[in-house]
């Protein structure tokens, strides 16, 4: 069984490779298509392959056909670790862009609190602060965004990074003030 998903993930793999030159309908197709093989004989669809649905037609802007994807993945136990991550800061993305932001909000920060809980992956800690950020640019917490786009920044910088730290906790602080 393990190779059929290897090979599963390496066709999915090279469709994403070639996704910056396919066309809206050709990149749907070509993960539905090898999402089709992941439909069970209960005709229940694999989780995996719901979040590569969902990628898909977010990728080419089709925000609210991706939501029901994404939640239907997320929705599943079966989700690995990473698409599990990836798909709660994808919807919560999706959800800013459809203007839902208090569920993008609420989303982005259970799955901030979620990698500090025990063998969880942080992988994606920083991504999911940065869509996080763009829901309150959204929101009109501006300030607040920019603390937490600078606390994602502020480990990943050669110098400066106690400053850059505490200036933005500050402006975190400032607006829960």
């Amino acid at each position: 069984m393990k190779n059929i998903n290897d090979d599963w993930e390496r066709r999915i793999a090279a469709v994403w490779e070639n996704a910056g030159t396919m066309l809206a309908n050709d990149l749907i197709a070509a993960i539905d298509a090898l999402a089709a093989a992941r439909v069970g004989s209960d005709g229940v669809e694999d989780a995996a392959a719901l979040f590569e649905r969902a990628s898909a037609r977010d990728r080419v802007g089709l925000e609210a056909e991706a939501e029901k994807f994404y939640r239907a993945a997320l929705v599943s136990p079966a989700l690995d670790p990473y698409r599990r991550s990836r798909a709660s800061i994808q919807l919560g993305s999706t959800l800013r862009i459809l203007g839902q932001l208090a569920e993008s909000e609420q989303l982005l920060s259970a799955e901030l609190d979620r990698h500090l809980e025990p063998g969880n992956p942080r992988a994606l800690h920083d991504e999911a602060r940065a869509i996080l950020a763009l829901t309150y640019v959204a929101q009109g917490r501006t300030v607040e965004a920019a603390g937490l786009a600078l606390s994602a920044l502020a480990p990943h910088l050669t110098r400066y990074n106690r400053s850059v730290s505490g200036n933005a906790a500050l402006l975190v602080a400032q607006t829960w003030s």
